[in-house]
């Protein structure tokens, strides 16, 4: 007994010893580590999320933008014609009055006199004419008894009485006409301003004040300008007809009217090298108001089948424009592209894309060429999620 043990000892140290060095060449050693890491193989890099879009061919709508301010179609001072006491105040301020209204009387009974003083002068040399016709009969009847001097002045009597009735006549038609210049009547329809005289002043033809002013806003004339380099283009569309033109407030957030293009200025000016339009608007619901500022867009021509991206696929460096593509591989691919029109967050763009291809129009920062990304599409069905992955 004494004799194995020491034997069973140095068998047992033995076996441990084997099963460590084994151990140790499997696990621990740098072989064996970089066997795992070969069968392993290199760690994959996971997708770049990515925003894409289709790039599309569609016609596209060429605008020039600028700023205008609203006026007035017509817009009319009124005064009187006539002096006198302001007897009445027929409009309230802010009114639209119409086109013959009364807007103020001025008091008429000087007016209604000479009137009257007119019409009597009348009636006066129209009996005189009368005697004078019966004189003249009268010597005409005498014949060989009467003078040739009386009967040739007695006509000539005749001929200046009835000159006389032709000037009563233009008289009471003058003083007709100064009394009606007493009742103060708007000459178009429009909008009555602030009122400038109050009743029981005295109003005069001379003053330079008026009475109200009238402006037309049924329609309306926007005035703005456009690059003198846009003129062959603004004149080659008018030839087929009146230009489309889109009033919008002055932050471009909404829509005022739309209307026509119906004046370009007769010369440009050199000082700003723009040239001055007027647009016409049919202003219905009163969106539009004299003196205001507004946003405009004129509709200059319609590119067809243009090549059309929004304005977050394209992207910037030193050597000019450029988009990212995802390719069938889902991988990324760069593109040089050529910009011609930018309106409402889409491009045009000339050359480097073709319609079909998918854009990438986020998540650009992360990506180079040839990485590989993850889709996500925009999606235009009604009640769907904005975004769909892919």
């Amino acid at each position: 007994m004494k004799k194995t043990r020491p034997i069973l000892w140095i068998l047992i140290l033995a076996a441990v010893a084997s099963a460590g060095y084994y151990g140790w060449h499997k696990y621990g050693s740098p072989d064996a580590g970089k066997a795992q890491t070969a069968q392993k193989g290199p760690p994959r890099t996971p997708p770049i999320p990515v925003s894409v879009t289709p790039v599309q061919k569609v016609d596209f709508p060429v605008y020039l933008t600028g700023l205008g301010t609203v006026q007035g179609f017509n817009t009319v001072q009124v005064r009187t014609r006539v002096d006198g006491q302001i007897d009445k105040i027929a409009f309230t301020e802010g009114q639209i009055v119409k086109e013959g209204e009364l807007l103020a009387s001025i008091d008429p009974r000087p007016y209604q006199a000479t009137l009257d003083q007119a019409k009597a002068k009348k009636a006066q040399d129209e009996a005189n004419l009368a005697n004078a016709n019966l004189e003249l009969q009268r010597a005409m009847k005498l014949g060989e008894f009467a003078t040739a001097q009386r009967v040739d002045s007695q006509r000539s009597t005749v001929a200046q009485l009835t000159a006389q009735i032709a000037a009563d006549e233009a008289a009471i038609a003058n003083a007709q006409t100064q009394l009606d210049y007493t009742q103060v009547k708007a000459p178009i329809t429009g909008v009555a301003g602030l009122r400038q005289v109050d009743v029981g002043n005295i109003a005069t033809a001379s003053s330079q004040t008026g009475i109200v002013t009238i402006t037309q806003v049924e329609p309306i004339s926007v005035i703005f300008t456009a690059p003198e380099d846009q003129l062959p283009y603004i004149s080659e569309g008018q030839k087929a007809g009146a230009l489309k033109v889109i009033a919008f407030t002055t932050d471009g957030k909404k829509t005022l009217a739309e209307g026509k293009l119906a004046v370009i200025n007769n010369q440009v000016d050199t000082t700003s090298g723009t040239i001055r339009l007027k647009a016409v608007f049919d202003n219905k619901d009163h969106s539009l108001w004299p003196g205001q500022s507004v946003s405009t867009r004129l509709l200059v021509r319609t590119l067809k089948d243009a090549t059309v991206v929004p304005d977050d696929a394209v992207q910037h460096s030193t050597n000019g424009l450029y988009a990212y593509t995802v390719n069938q591989d889902n991988k990324a691919e760069v593109h040089k592209i050529k910009v011609s029109y930018a309106i409402d967050g889409h491009s045009v763009v000339d050359e480097g894309l073709t319609p079909g291809q998918q854009v990438i129009t986020g998540g650009q920062f992360k990506v180079q060429p040839g990485s590989l990304v993850s889709t996500a599409v925009a999606s235009s069905e009604p009640g769907q999620n904005k975004v769909r992955r892919e």
